[in-house]
């Protein structure tokens, strides 16, 4: 049976909400909308309210190019978050894109279903490169948001949209999105809150292209169980915490399941690259320690998983030996 288009749009928000490594549950309502979420993030639970609707061309023959939501079932003013998040959005399945709308300039309108939109080259600049930026004629920005960057723009959504105010932040925000190297005097005049929006930018948006990068090169299976299911990890090899030597490249980068990410993130097993090729083994001294603690219980059926591991088929995009051996140093295993 097919899907209606409010299920479409709840999937995809709780698949963004999934990409972000969060958990997101819609919580019952009477009305449609908002739709109301609760996310975990971290240690964090977020209250996020979306105003969301499909996205479907404008049928104007002078705007072959423009896509528009309709806000049906809604009424002037939009009631907004009191304790979190408020979000306006379309959302275009085949792009698996949404474009999020400043909610300041559409939170009051007159009576009937208005529409708000978006030109499809900006979907189609946000589906390549995660962010993109459109200001219209009456300066508001509209972000085209891919779906793995949709919980960065809901924490920075205000800040995003008033861009428009300074157009040396948006150029930051624009390069920051396209993965160029922004050093800190490059954006020393602006404001702490603009510079912390540029350099957040840069953060989500190279750790979206590693995940990305990752996941592609190795089938979007993990590495040890080879299984897919939508449960696969984009892992450092040698981790962020250990300073600059660890960049977002494919390289340093290895898919796992989550028990075996935070296994490997937490030293209880590590890489190691010998004659035999890439291996993943069990940490003697993490399992020593267990033990001590009593809590080794299935050490054995887990470690009987390891040994070699899988890799991508192009050896350009396999694990580099000079990481491994760094991240084992970090770890103290050599």
């Amino acid at each position: 049976m097919a899907l209606s288009s409010r299920e479409i749009v709840n999937r995809a928000i709780l698949d963004a909400i999934a990409e972000a490594r969060c958990v997101g549950l819609l919580t019952p309502s009477d009305s449609s909308h908002p739709r109301q979420y609760l996310i975990a993030q971290d240690a964090r639970q977020i209250s996020m309210w979306a105003y969301c609707w499909m996205l479907t061309p404008g049928g104007r023959p002078s705007l072959p190019n423009e896509y528009r939501i309709q806000m049906t079932s809604v009424q002037s003013p939009l009631p907004i978050n009191p304790g979190g998040y408020t979000v306006l959005l379309g959302y275009e399945p085949n792009r698996n894109v949404f474009a999020g709308y400043d909610l300041t300039r559409h939170t009051v309108f007159t009576s009937g279903s208005p529409s708000v939109q978006v030109n499809i080259q900006t979907l189609n600049d946000a589906m390549q490169n995660g962010l993109a930026f459109e200001t219209k004629s009456n300066g508001e920005i509209v972000v085209g948001v891919r779906s793995d960057l949709l919980m960065f723009y809901c924490q920075y959504a205000a800040d995003l949209h008033r861009l428009g105010e300074d157009s040396a932040s948006l150029e930051f925000v624009k390069r920051a999105s396209e993965l160029e190297e922004i050093i800190g005097g490059d954006i020393s005049d602006l404001s702490q809150r603009r510079q912390l929006i540029v350099r957040e930018t840069s953060r989500w948006s190279r750790s979206a292209s590693f995940r990305r990068q990752v996941l592609s090169a190795y089938e979007n299976r993990c590495a040890v169980t080879r299984r897919q299911l939508r449960l696969v990890d984009a892992a450092h090899i040698l981790p962020v915490s250990s300073g600059s030597m660890s960049i977002d490249d494919v390289r340093n980068g290895i898919a796992l399941s989550p028990t075996y990410h935070r296994a490997f993130d937490n030293g209880l097993i590590y890489l190691d690259h010998s004659d035999q090729g890439i291996v993943m083994r069990l940490n003697s001294n993490a399992v020593d320690e267990l033990m001590r603690m009593g809590l080794a219980g299935g050490i054995d059926e887990f470690g009987s998983t390891l040994g070699s591991v899988h890799l991508p088929f192009n050896p350009q995009q396999r694990p580099d030996p000079s990481f491994i051996r760094l991240a084992n140093q970090y770890r103290g295993l050599e």
